[in-house]
């Protein structure tokens, strides 16, 4: 069954570790080009670009997709999806899904597969997915965020530190005994109404600490249903090494 959904990607200009980042060119194509083709090759009932720039939104128009202007001071892409939201006047029971302008190898199946986990969970407002960490440096890094869930598969907490911590274990011994740690990818499913709700609250303390934007859905009281990423998901475009990496898978594909 096709879940009913719609896909909203947030592009600005103005990134500071890579300015200009939607626009950059690979293979051809611009970057939010090519995040917007990954789109379209999922079931989303509609794609829609939504930004604060003119040149983006000319850009995209100029290779078929809509785009929306929307305000240029939004602190975050789930600001701007939300007056995305209110602009096409979708319910509040309508599921959006925020794909990130700069995740131009983002599966499709697992766009669809977000939309399906929240549609599946009624007790959420919220899904989002995960993937397994298979080295101790990766749970050591503290830009990788980690999740730990309860046993109804639905997020206790997300931290840049290392959760669970194996007392008693190197991470490598922990690893090696069977232990797990997951790796939250930063793709999300909303329900529309949920989403306007949590861009009225404040930042809240957990995530004003660990500047991780899940947090304040967490300490408000909601769910946030959890599954495992049904394909993997490589990282996105942050910096210009990231740019030049996917540049060369991309080039390579072609």
């Amino acid at each position: 069954m096709t879940v009913p959904y719609h896909i909203v990607i947030p592009a600005r200009l103005a990134a500071q570790r890579l300015p200009n980042k939607p626009l950059a060119q690979i293979a051809g194509r611009s970057l939010i080009e090519h995040v917007y083709h990954r789109a379209c090759q999922a079931n989303a009932e509609s794609v829609i670009i939504a930004t604060d720039s003119v040149e983006v939104r000319d850009t995209a128009e100029s290779f078929g997709a809509r785009a929306l202007m929307t305000s240029a001071d939004h602190q975050s892409g789930s600001d701007r999806l939300a007056e995305c939201i209110d602009i096409m006047g979708w319910a509040a029971e309508t599921i959006v899904v925020n794909l990130q302008g700069d995740e131009p190898l983002m599966p499709a199946t697992c766009l669809d597969q977000v939309a399906q986990l929240l549609q599946n969970s009624c007790a959420a407002n919220v899904a989002s997915l995960y993937y397994p960490i298979q080295t101790a440096d990766e749970i050591n890094d503290s830009n990788v965020v980690k999740v730990v869930l309860g046993q109804s598969g639905h997020a206790l907490y997300f931290s840049r530190s290392v959760i669970p911590f194996p007392r008693g274990l190197d991470l490598d011994e922990a690893l090696a005994n069977g232990n797990r740690w997951k790796r939250h990818v930063g793709l999300y499913a909303y329900r529309a109404g949920a989403l306007k709700d949590f861009t009225q609250m404040n930042p809240s303390p957990l995530e004003s600490m660990e500047k991780l934007e899940q947090l304040r859905f967490l300490e408000a009281g909601h769910t946030i249903a959890m599954a495992c990423a049904v394909d993997f998901i490589p990282a996105g475009v942050d910096t210009p090494a990231d740019l030049e990496r996917v540049r060369k898978l991309l080039s390579a594909a072609d």
